[in-house]
């Protein structure tokens, strides 16, 4: 902020940064005249506690899971964990990205699960409160991408596949949703939107949702930010999000960027592949050193964002996150196959990286006729296991 009023900046962009989240940034950015690209301080404290959040989508009409009150106390989440069914989540209150989170299956875990993601939301966010989620069997991970502008006026982007995730951390995320019945599709969509007007909501964000096996879904949360995964969103519907961000922030109307939801319509397909600097046959360990050769692919509907180059010092200090890339088609079939050759063509030495995995993920049958679940990956260790493509 003090670079910001130094330079004359007239508006900061989080990205999707952890001061993204944070409402004591947008409430300092207020304070000094400057434009926080973003929800207002009041959305962001909302959001950014997952028990408040829940209970405005039960006020909204959506579903949600039972769940219990927030609390640093073992003793009273132990308490009421009594009155509600196994396997439960513990989940962070301040928490995000599978941190302070942990799936428990039995009765006789939860101190030891409760105690653990107190610690580590207390380490991550500085709030180490967590509550108990009754757990979806087998679930899909869907989202809603939003757009809301300071008049009111809310859309929905249509849907992204989540599922694919290795520990709560996204791996792979499609557009649309593959297999989704178009009845659900529109109910979800319908419920993101509601939520969103129910709590005045502003710029972009995203609405999470569990769709169990019976095709009944149930709001988890709702991250008031840009996501990694908007590629996918971009690529289907053609609207470039972040502009848009940029655009609302500047005071312009949906009007003004000409989206309607009646104008908009899904355009094929696509996929995101995060490309790590991470070891999957050793527990993902993030992999250190210089990297000594780096070609990229390219091509119709190949788009990348991030990268790197020949002699990049991949140190310690960051996210292993590499780039993304992201695959567009005509349809699924199409985005998977150019996402496989586009992985085959990266050449990427002096550091391990996670694209053999995800190649063997690209090749399952199941993944190939978009049968996908949170589980996918822990339900396949093999996939871990997958030689080097330079081997």
């Amino acid at each position: 902020l003090r670079i910001a009023v130094k330079s004359g900046a007239d508006a900061v962009y989080p990205g999707y940064g952890f001061l993204s989240e944070n409402p004591d940034l947008a409430a300092a950015c207020a304070e000094r005249g400057i434009t926080f690209v973003g929800p207002p301080t009041e959305v962001l404290e909302l959001t950014g506690n997952k028990a408040r959040a829940i209970a405005a989508a039960r006020e909204a009409g959506l579903p949600v899971l039972a769940s219990s009150e927030p609390s640093d106390s073992v003793e009273d989440l132990l308490a009421a964990a009594a009155s509600m069914e196994f396997p439960l989540f513990v989940k962070a209150v301040s928490g995000g990205g599978g941190r302070g989170m942990r799936r428990v299956e039995e009765a006789s875990a939860l101190r030891e699960a409760v105690e653990a993601a107190s610690r580590e939301a207390e380490s991550a966010f500085g709030d180490g409160r967590v509550y108990l989620e009754q757990a979806v069997i087998n679930p899909r991970h869907i989202e809603v991408q939003i757009l809301a502008d300071g008049a009111g006026n809310v859309m929905h982007l249509f849907e992204r596949d989540c599922s694919l995730q290795r520990r709560h951390q996204k791996v792979i995320e499609l557009a649309p949703a593959p297999n989704l019945d178009p009845a659900v599709r529109e109910k979800i969509c319908a419920d993101a939107v509601a939520l969103a007007r129910h709590i005045d909501y502003f710029c972009a964000g995203t609405i999470e949702f569990l769709l169990d096996e019976r095709g009944h879904h149930v709001f988890i949360e709702c991250n008031p930010r840009i996501q990694v995964e908007h590629t996918v969103t971009e690529e289907i519907t053609d609207v470039d999000l972040v502009s848009s961000q940029l655009r609302i922030a500047a005071g312009e109307s949906l009007a003004d960027l000409g989206l309607s939801q009646d104008s908009l319509a899904i355009r094929g397909a696509a996929m995101q592949c995060r490309i790590t600097t991470e070891d999957p046959a050793n527990g993902f360990r993030p992999d250190t050193g210089r990297i000594t050769a780096y070609r990229s692919p390219g091509g119709a509907g190949i788009r990348l964002d991030g990268g790197t180059h020949t002699g990049a010092e991949i140190s310690a200090h960051f996210d292993s996150m590499l780039v993304k890339l992201t695959c567009r088609g005509r349809d699924f079939t199409m985005a998977a196959a150019r996402a496989r050759r586009a992985l085959a063509e990266f050449r990427i030495r002096g550091v391990t990286t996670n694209i053999p995995f995800l190649l063997a993920v690209i090749d399952d049958p199941d993944f190939r006729a978009g049968r996908v679940t949170t589980s996918f990956i822990d339900e396949r260790p093999e996939l871990l296991e997958a030689p080097s493509l330079y081997d």
